[in-house]
């Protein structure tokens, strides 16, 4: 994986959140927009001519291929492109995941009729596209870099789109594996379970994860 160092201050990074942010939120009430809208045919032409007026305009100077993993100097990460959490991908729902004392990372959310598979309900793939952010979250919250190895997940029952509740915490160390387990849920407990085994990389010259037994994780949801 590549990282793209990017010398700019704090200000600037504010600068650029103020000015893609507002747009993206846009991008992403667009899509909605589209997949509900009941206008008739010739307002969805006019806006069809609006939108590739937009897209027409915003190629006139474009990056070559993806928009890449980026830091700053200080170690700020800008993951602006990432699928779940992008600043600047319309198709992120986006989380923002919160790290706490003991290691647990969670997650609240809304999924709309963006993500939905089977009617009303969130589709199975993307809810594996969520629950593998969040535990890769977990898995790097002792401080130690890891990508996932393995993840399974357990469908309790349809996951219907709405507010969202994802946590996950490390519950086993053993040389360069991490287990994280964790779930997703709504207001009526959890729709889904995940365990993932979460793998050092090799070039990680830093501290290993000290081994520990694997500890109850029954009350992550």
């Amino acid at each position: 994986m590549e990282f793209t160092l990017e010398d700019i201050s704090d200000e600037e990074i504010a600068r650029r959140r103020a000015l893609y942010e507002p747009l993206t939120d846009s991008v992403r009430q667009l899509i909605d927009a589209v997949i509900r809208t009941e206008v008739d045919d010739d307002t969805v032409r006019d806006v069809h001519r609006l939108v590739d007026t937009a897209v027409e305009t915003l190629r006139a100077q474009q990056l070559d291929g993806a928009y890449g993993v980026r830091f700053t100097s200080d170690l700020q990460g800008m993951p602006w492109g990432n699928a779940v959490i992008g600043m600047r991908n319309a198709i992120a729902p986006p989380l923002h995941t919160v790290r706490h004392d003991d290691g647990t990372v969670t997650a609240d959310f809304v999924l709309g009729a963006a993500y939905e598979g089977p009617s009303g309900c969130v589709h199975g793939g993307v809810v594996a596209l969520v629950l593998d952010h969040v535990l890769g979250e977990a898995g790097s919250a002792d401080n130690v870099p890891c990508y996932t190895g393995t993840i399974s997940l357990r469908y309790v029952r349809p996951t219907p789109l709405g507010p969202l509740h994802a946590t996950a915490v490390i519950v086993e160390r053993a040389g360069r594996k991490k287990i994280v387990r964790g779930s997703l849920a709504d207001v009526n407990g959890e729709t889904v379970t995940a365990e993932g085994t979460f793998i050092v990389p090799k070039d990680w010259d830093g501290p290993m994860p000290h081994k520990v037994t694997a500890v109850d994780n029954s009350d992550t949801g």
